[in-house]
């Protein structure tokens, strides 16, 4: 098992990340709900679990306590509502042109069969005692970009695509993707997470696959050495 305390301390302090690293495992159907994570009491949104999480709460959001039926759908603990999947609830959000747009956007998302997902449970990297899906980060835009390299072009080289859209950003972007996908997601963030939690207008969400973690920690770290301090020192 990896020392998660390890790989949080020093991804946190490379980077010098404000919030900690959110582990989040999602809990199968078939699979028993842990005992050590509490059971939230009052509904939350799965961005909302996140920000919870990054301040060091440890929590198990069951379908029950989904405040979001867009985010839930998407995890596959609830049905997806009429207005959601019609378009109607986006495009009165104004995000979008007309319904069709919206749906659009829905149809293409990525998401989990109904009823797959009992519960999600959330804490900081350094308190998890299940082994993650994915640890999703809240970071500024500099810091997100070292994640690039480290991920990705570091050994390989090439270029990075990126995969989100202007809705769905903690659950969907930075959490189903990374999951389903095995690849590394950025993301912007979306109308959502931005109305209804204390994520800031200049931080953006990441969500990284925890069996590529290690390595992109090391990747950091080694980068922290050399290209990091450089790049930060600047030369104008």
């Amino acid at each position: 098992m990896s020392d998660y305390a390890a790989l949080a301390r020093d991804l946190k302090e490379t980077l010098g990340l404000k919030h900690e690293p959110v582990a989040i495992t999602l809990i199968k159907k078939g699979s028993a709900l842990p005992s050590d994570y509490p059971v939230t009491e009052a509904p939350v949104r799965h961005c909302g679990t996140i920000m919870r999480a990054r301040k060091g709460e440890k929590l198990l959001v069951t379908p029950e306590k989904e405040a979001c039926p867009v985010g839930a759908s998407a995890l596959g603990m609830v049905p997806v509502p009429e207005k959601v999947a019609s378009g109607e609830f986006h495009a009165n959000m104004g995000m979008y042109k007309d319904p069709a747009a919206a749906k659009n956007t829905l149809e293409l998302r990525t998401s989990f069969p109904l009823g797959d997902v009992i519960g999600v449970a959330a804490s900081p990297l350094d308190k998890a005692t299940l082994v993650p899906d994915v640890v999703v980060l809240t970071a500024l835009p500099e810091q997100v970009f070292w994640l690039i390299p480290a991920a990705q072009t570091y050994e390989e080289g090439g270029r990075v695509s990126v995969e989100m859209a202007a809705v769905q950003a903690s659950c969907v972007d930075a959490t189903i993707i990374p999951i389903v996908k095995g690849k590394t997601n950025i993301s912007l963030g979306c109308f959502g997470c931005r109305k209804t939690t204390d994520i800031m207008a200049e931080e953006m969400l990441v969500g990284i696959p925890f069996k590529n973690f290690e390595k992109i920690v090391g990747a950091v770290k080694t980068m922290g050495a050399g290209a990091i301090p450089k790049s930060r020192a600047k030369s104008l």
